[in-house]
């Protein structure tokens, strides 16, 4: 990189990262984008040069998210995995991580999704990604005979996304006070109940 792409990568970087944050404490609706601009150091005009406004800082904070190279490391994992049980504990350990990293994000895109329409739709297409990345879980599960009698890979992929969907983590974190280990490992054994057959049944 040249000096000036260097500052350049780092400008575009420093108001990401800054409308990351106010739109957390604040609300995506309550920030503006001279707030943005002066949390970053740099010109309004520069705000909407280098990013082009709001919704553009939003969606590209939700990419980030939902281009997270763990969503399509854990499907490469669970490919290789034999033990059902290790399979849930690997999607418990990779919903935690998610939420830790990305937490702000998501709970920024279920706020702000219901009143606008962009960030609807936005929503709508993250989930709809998210929920199939449980598919070829719950398909490794049924080719090793691991799933409860009468629980096809649709009724699989359910499961998994009342336990590890948006609610789960977030109410036992958020609202409830636990640790994000103890939410893990909970969430964990609960949905290893709902889905596996027991040694020797």
């Amino acid at each position: 990189m040249t000096r000036r792409a260097e500052y350049a990568h780092a400008t575009r970087q420093a108001i990401l990262c800054e409308a990351r944050r106010l739109f957390s404490e604040r609300g995506y609706f309550a920030t503006k984008v001279d707030e943005i601009a002066a949390a970053a150091r740099v010109a309004p005009a520069t705000v909407y040069a280098v990013w082009g406004g709001k919704h553009e800082l939003l969606q590209s904070l939700i990419e980030i998210w939902a281009s997270a190279p763990a969503i399509a490391n854990i499907v490469s994992a669970v490919e290789e995995l034999r033990d059902s049980a290790a399979i849930l504990c690997l999607v418990a350990k990779t919903c935690r991580s998610m939420r830790e990293e990305f937490g702000d994000i998501i709970r920024l895109l279920l706020a702000t999704a219901p009143h606008d329409r962009d960030a609807s739709e936005t929503l709508n297409a993250a989930t709809a990604k998210y929920r199939q990345a449980f598919v070829p879980i719950a398909q490794r599960l049924l080719d090793l005979h691991a799933l409860h009698d009468g629980i096809d890979v649709n009724e699989a992929v359910d499961v998994f996304w009342f336990y590890f969907g948006y609610a789960g983590i977030f109410t036992l974190h958020d609202d409830n006070g636990w640790s994000y280990k103890r939410a893990e490992q909970w969430l964990c054994d609960q949905a290893s109940r709902a889905l596996l057959c027991q040694p020797g049944s």
